[in-house]
């Protein structure tokens, strides 16, 4: 199984259109691949907060028909990143995965949302539902960026089914360190394969960390790119993870009851 991560350079000297065109493109130039992936917030970028309200869009918008029309085009899976999706008043940070027939499969409102108290925290409304893709060879949770820092969202996806984790991000360069380490973590605490693509280039003056990374169900790094706008391609052999969890069963070990764990509604019980 083939993945892609274009690990786009979102430039402020771009319109959203030409930038939204460009994707597509190099989308469609990804034909070879069983799934491409796109980093959050592409279309504005992730920090420039100025642009969430004017540049929001509804769910079915341009970024939606653009991508979906690149993923039929191409014939691939596609999980087009993110855009800021808007819902009557509310905003959200929202992601969308297509079929290769250019069909919705899921769409996923990011749960966690950055900023403590500024930014994006006060911008931007909460997710509240797990969400995994039912691909038919690996099957996959959604997660974006600042997810990543919360385990108990990946249980639960666990939990639901998912193999692999794919986590689009509009990730600082200051906290690189913590990018590649956490994204290791998730691959190895959940035996699960991890796809995480970020941004090159600068959002409002933020540098980005780039470095999308792909990690098998054992911790290795099959896969890494550098700091500027690339596509970082790699194989993954699906049977790979249950192999995986059925040498080394650590899952199987977990103890009940120790933290209230999310329902699929993205509520924590208890």
């Amino acid at each position: 199984m083939r993945a892609s991560l274009i690990q786009i350079a979102v430039n402020p000297d771009e319109s959203v259109d030409a930038r939204r065109r460009r994707a597509a493109a190099l989308v469609r130039d990804e034909s070879a691949a069983d799934l491409v992936v796109l980093p959050e917030l592409w279309p504005v970028g992730a920090f420039a907060y100025e642009a969430f309200t004017t540049d929001a869009e509804p769910l079915r918008g341009p970024t939606y028909e653009a991508m979906a029309a690149a993923a039929a085009d191409a014939r691939v899976w596609l999980h087009a990143g993110s855009f800021v999706e808007r819902d009557g008043d509310a905003l959200y940070n929202t992601s969308l995965v297509f079929s290769p027939d250019g069909e919705l499969a899921r769409s996923y409102r990011k749960i966690h949302r950055f900023g403590f108290d500024q930014g994006e925290a006060v911008l931007m409304s909460a997710g509240r539902e797990l969400a995994v893709v039912p691909h038919p060879r690996l099957p996959f949770g959604l997660a974006t960026c600042y997810d990543l820092r919360f385990p108990e969202l990946f249980r639960g996806l666990v939990d639901a089914g998912a193999a692999a984790f794919v986590i689009p991000a509009g990730w600082p360069e200051r906290r690189r360190e913590h990018w590649s380490l956490l994204a290791r973590a998730r691959a190895v605490e959940n035996q699960a394969y991890v796809l995480a693509c970020g941004t090159a280039g600068a959002h409002a003056g933020v540098e980005q960390a780039g470095h999308s990374v792909v990690v098998d169900p054992w911790g290795e790094v099959l896969a890494e790119a550098g700091r500027t706008e690339e596509v970082l391609t790699v194989t993954l052999d699906p049977a790979k993870v249950a192999e995986t969890r059925a040498s080394f069963p650590a899952l199987k070990d977990r103890v009940p009851g120790l933290t209230a764990p999310l329902r699929a509604n993205g509520e924590l019980e208890g």
